[in-house]
């Protein structure tokens, strides 16, 4: 019963601040280039598209540790240290998932870009 009433305290200190504070997951660049083929104005249109999308990421990164500033600020006192722990561990998943969606994203970029230029070299 208590466990169960700690997840319930943990749950309204993070669905308090949410109201508020919008968190929206960005949505990944809906096409990138293939290098293999691309012109240099659709490489470059890529490029824009993963900055943006980067931009947009580190926008959510901000917000989510808001969010979790916010919900420990909310509670105050009220959350032991367990539970301040459980908020910041659903921070660092949040986190460590968005960062490794951002470098898939920016990975598989930079591997057409590498095939864009390799191209370039040999009818060169």
């Amino acid at each position: 019963m208590k466990s169960l009433l700690a997840a319930v305290a943990v749950a309204a200190a993070v669905l308090a601040p949410a109201a508020y504070a919008d968190c929206s997951y960005p949505q990944t660049p809906s096409h990138l280039p293939d290098g293999s083929t691309a012109t240099l104005k659709e490489m470059l249109a890529g490029m824009k598209s993963v900055n943006k999308y980067n931009h947009r990421m580190e926008g959510y990164l901000a917000c989510i540790k808001l969010e979790r500033d916010s919900a420990e600020a909310h509670a105050g006192t009220k959350l032991s240290k367990q539970q301040k722990q459980q908020l910041e561990d659903i921070e660092i998943q949040k986190h460590n998932a968005a960062v490794d969606q951002l470098h898939t994203v920016a990975n598989r970029f930079n591997a057409q870009v590498k095939i864009f230029k390799t191209r370039g070299k040999k009818s060169g």
